[in-house]
């Protein structure tokens, strides 16, 4: 994995001195999502689903494009064969995700959640992930670990299922994405839309990924 990571955080950096890029990690795989999903995008597209404006959407894509993850023509931007592997192997980590009502876990007016497998053991109380979800724009983020058919807070007893009184979001949750022992459940929120709580849930799951990759 640390070689995809590597791979995202490398399109994310400046290549030479000038303003800082105002898109990140989780705008590169949100973009690689889309052109998966799609087959190829288009800027509009890119800028209405990113919250980017025009010049980002293209400084973005020129970045993917010299890092071989993208290709462009008449019909719009593609993944490359490397592109593609990158992408299937972040998605293995990031296998699914649903939308979420307000509900115990989630306190936003819009909520978000992300699964991430078997990363468990790399969360510490669940304050760096709100603080990456916020940095994106969201109003925060909840974590919960799902262990021994549980779900259960990073800093709670762990024999505490943290949804027992909520059956309905557990319900969702189970059938939407599906746990396994020792995943990751990140929920993002936020006030303002679904997108910027999609990008916040998500902002929080890639920044787990690459902390635990530094530490790894």
């Amino acid at each position: 994995m640390h070689m995809f990571i590597k791979a995202l955080t490398k399109v994310a950096s400046k290549y030479a001195p000038s303003r800082g890029l105002s898109f990140g990690v989780v705008h590169i795989f949100k973009t690689m999502q889309l052109i998966n999903r799609n087959g190829h995008v288009g800027r509009d597209l890119l800028c209405k689903e990113l919250a980017l404006g025009e010049g980002s959407i293209k400084t973005l894509v020129k970045h993917l494009k010299m890092n071989n993850l993208v290709k462009t023509s008449n019909r719009g931007t593609t993944l490359t064969d490397r592109g593609q592997t990158i992408f299937s192997e972040l998605i293995a980590s990031l296998p699914s995700e649903t939308p979420l009502p307000r509900c115990s876990v989630a306190l936003g007016k819009f909520n978000h959640a992300v699964l991430i497998k078997e990363l468990s053991y790399g969360i510490k109380s669940g304050i760096e992930q709100r603080d990456a979800a916020i940095i994106i724009g969201g109003s925060g983020a909840t974590t919960l670990l799902y262990l021994d058919n549980k779900f259960v807070m990073p800093t709670a007893n762990r024999n505490l299922d943290s949804l027992k009184k909520d059956p309905i979001t557990r319900t969702l949750l189970l059938d939407a994405l599906k746990p396994e022992q020792g995943d990751v459940i990140i929920v993002g929120s936020a006030d303002t839309d679904k997108r910027t709580a999609e990008l916040a849930a998500k902002n929080a799951a890639l920044f787990t990924i690459v902390n635990h990759e530094k530490h790894y």
